[in-house]
């Protein structure tokens, strides 16, 4: 692009954005000890609100440690505040993360540990998100007048220096050190921080039905300590909202990485600590593929946390780096990860920015990842100035690149700059840097995957909300109905609309299949649990007198929260053996049904219907008068949870003994199955030659042709109920 080339704006509101505003002032903060630092100063100035959104808070997140007479604990920091100022309210809005995220979150647990919020310190966690989505915007509005926006949670394990030395004293938690971090924030004041205060009382909204109101006009200064990088620019916040019932998407994050990526004309420098996006790898594979197209650079971090990522997003970003490799026919992409000497085997500097930086023209820093879920899953916000051909606004988006690749490379900006200038590309100039204690290296080593793993790996990284009701019709009777009721074959949509609903219900099974084997198989399951270890727990177990009540009682729970009941059979199996097991299972899965059964008599009609759903009211009518049969039916191929079904069998007037009998012999066979592979799984534990596959496979395939005779049934009685309906309405 030339130097008198005014470039006409990339933000437009509505596409690739929501809103463009105007800062006063703008800071560009990197790593931990400067964010923290400036987002306490900021605090202090703050009079009437405070208001984060954080994928992850811990009330012990250490901020500093020189703070003097001011608390250096997020939590009695955030109370102190509180206490000094009296119309000051502080409002956090922390994602309400499953199990698998909590080993290292605080997690309600605060109490237990020792900080108790102050009356104006509300911390709420946000439950609103779609089936494996995260709430995963990192933002803090004080006062609607000063604004910080990036991928830095407060939270533990994110303090670093710019350093990142690999033996850093300070940087531990819990008096464990941890190995060096690197993340970016951008502060703003002025208009921009006034759009983030209304886009924060949205999602607070959203999240817990309650409105926050706008503090007034005057507010929080900018603090007189915190650095300045940009004065009077304009700014645009990109977000991915992820599709709720009622909730339109919203992919902003998406369409302004893909419109940066087109925009590129000489160089795009990228960090990130995923690298998994389809759609944005192959808008970078095409920009490769042009002759003329810019260079692109590419800093990631070495390793992934945990076996989760290892095993997800990990392999998922080898696929990528394959593909933009096999592109790069003009030999312009480079791939790097930090390092530092010293770092322990396996450890390496976890870089956590989500940073994009085309030519000198546009500089992007958000919480949004280069990864599928974060362009349509999880909720996301980014922010993003552009230069429009003004060289004072060209030159700080250069300095700030060149102070991210001198951190990188133990150098300094100037040096940087000046072998950019020498070289002529970032590639060039990072290698005649490159080489010291800490330093940029290519990404060289990728490991093979097959095919199949890499597919199966993609289940942790989906672009859209996983639907539980999509998954539910595919799998229901009224699927099939739907199937069938479809053009016969030889029209457009006939057998094709079978077939794929029968290929997307083989293949979620093979994918649940698959994910099971890989937990046992990848996780620390396999350390953890080992045939030994298991046979003994179970021995120890069933020689309680009280172990029989315990799996009893079991059920009951189980159902309610739904929980897989076969995983308490199978343990009550290897516990007991095949007689006893098969017997405390089913004693155990009735009383639970009677439970139920009594409970439904309590609760309102009308609650009732509601928890049924349309697919099991449809056969309530063939409930009250084939009550045996069809609770049997309903057993085998349920339409709804365990629970669910007692409940509205007690509202419909269901008389108790077909109800408990349809229980029995509707369990019995999934029971039975459930114990033959419990009782195989024992002579997986003691000795794998004993195993009976002809009996597990006979199992397996009575099971299957039971299921599919029943679910033909059900489809039947829907057919019969349906056909005096649609006579009548024929009639008129």
């Amino acid at each position: 692009m030339s130097g008198g080339e005014k470039p006409s704006g990339l933000f437009v509101p509505g596409r690739n954005c929501q809103v463009v505003a105007r800062a006063r002032r703008v800071a560009l903060l990197v790593n931990g000890e400067d964010y923290f630092r400036s987002f306490m100063l900021a605090a202090q100035q703050a009079v009437r609100s405070i208001v984060i959104l954080s994928w992850e808070f811990n009330s012990q997140t250490r901020l500093c440690f020189d703070g003097g007479d001011v608390p250096e604990r997020l939590g009695e920091f955030l109370n102190w505040l509180a206490r000094r100022r009296r119309g000051l309210r502080i409002h956090v809005l922390d994602w309400d993360s499953p199990l698998v995220f909590r080993a290292d979150r605080e997690y309600r647990s605060y109490t237990l540990r020792g900080w108790h919020p102050h009356r104006r310190v509300r911390l709420v966690y946000d439950d609103t998100q779609p089936l494996a989505a995260s709430h995963h915007q990192k933002i803090v509005v004080i006062d609607d007048a000063l604004a910080f926006i990036g991928g830095f949670d407060l939270t533990v394990r994110r303090w670093d220096t710019c350093s990142h030395a690999a033996r850093e004293a300070r940087r531990t938690c819990q008096d464990t050190p941890y190995p060096p971090f690197h993340d970016l924030m951008m502060a703003v004041n002025g208009d921009a921080a006034r759009a983030l205060g209304q886009l924060v009382r949205q999602r607070w909204r959203h999240a817990t039905g309650r409105r926050l109101r706008p503090p007034p006009e005057q507010g929080a200064a900018w603090p007189k300590e915190m650095p300045v990088d940009l004065e009077e620019v304009d700014v645009a916040l990109a977000r991915t909202v992820p599709e709720l019932p009622g909730q339109p998407g919203v992919d902003e994050v998406q369409a302004l990485y893909l419109d940066m990526i087109a925009a590129a004309r000489e160089r795009i420098y990228i960090e990130n600590q995923y690298f998994t996006a389809y759609r944005v790898g192959e808008a970078l594979a095409a920009r490769l593929a042009e002759a003329d197209g810019p260079e692109i650079v590419v800093v990631v971090r070495l390793f992934s946390h945990g076996w989760l990522e290892e095993h997800t997003m990990h392999i998922l970003r080898t696929r990528l780096v394959r593909r933009l490799r096999e592109a790069d026919a003009h030999g312009r992409l480079s791939i790097y990860y930090p390092h530092v000497d010293g770092l322990e085997e396996r450890s390496c500097i976890d870089l956590h920015s989500k940073l994009m930086i085309v030519d000198d023209e546009i500089l992007r820093i958000g919480s949004s990842n280069l990864s599928n879920r974060s362009m349509g899953m999880d909720t996301e916000c980014d922010a993003a100035i552009e230069a429009r051909g003004d060289p004072r606004i060209r030159g700080v988006v250069r300095d700030f690149r060149n102070r991210l690749l001198a951190e990188h490379l133990d150098a300094e900006p100037e040096a940087v700059e000046a072998a950019c200038q020498a070289h002529g590309s970032l590639r060039a100039a990072i290698e005649s840097l490159a080489g010291r204690e800490r330093t940029l290296r290519p990404l060289d080593h990728m490991p093979e995957w097959s095919e199949t793993t890499i597919e199966l790996a993609g289940v942790g990284d989906p672009g859209q909300p996983v639907s539980l009701d999509a998954i539910l019709d595919e799998l229901s009777p009224e699927q099939l109905i739907a199937d069938r009721a479809a053009p016969p074959a030889g029209s457009a949509n006939g057998n094709g609309s079978g077939r794929r609903a029968f290929l997307v219900r083989l293949a979620l099974f093979a994918v649940l299949i698959g994910a099971f084997a890989a937990m046992w198989r990848l996780t620390p399951l396999a350390g953890w649990i080992d045939a030994d270890r298991v046979a003994a727990y179970a021995r120890e177990f069933a020689d309680r007198p009280w172990a029989p009540l315990v799996v009893l009682a079991a059920y009951t729970p189980a159902c309610v929260l739904m929980f897989p009941r076969p995983l308490i059979t199978l343990a009550a199996v290897v516990a007991f053996g095949p007689y006893l097991g098969f017997v405390y299972s089913l004693a155990g899965i009735l009383i639970s049904a009677l439970c139920t059964y009594l409970a439904g008599f309590a609760l309102p009609r009308d609650s009732i219907h509601r928890l049924g759903g349309a697919r099991l009211m449809h056969l309530a009518d063939v409930l009250r008068r084939r009550s045996l049969a069809t609770v049997t039916a309903l057993r085998l191929v349920p339409l709804a949870p365990f629970a669910v079904e007692g409940l509205v069998a007690a509202a419909i007037g269901v008389p108790l003994l077909p109800f408990m009998l349809g229980t029995l012999f509707g369990m019995l066979p999934g029971t039975l199955a459930t114990t033959i592979f419990g009782d195989q799984f024992k002579h997986v534990l003691s000795d794998p030659s004993r195993i009976n596959f002809g009996l597990l496979a006979a199992a397996v395939l009575a099971l299957t042709a039971l299921t599919l005779l029943v679910r033909r049934w059900l489809v039947n009685q829907h057919r019969e109920m349906a056909s005096p309906a649609a006579r009548a309405h024929e009639g008129h």
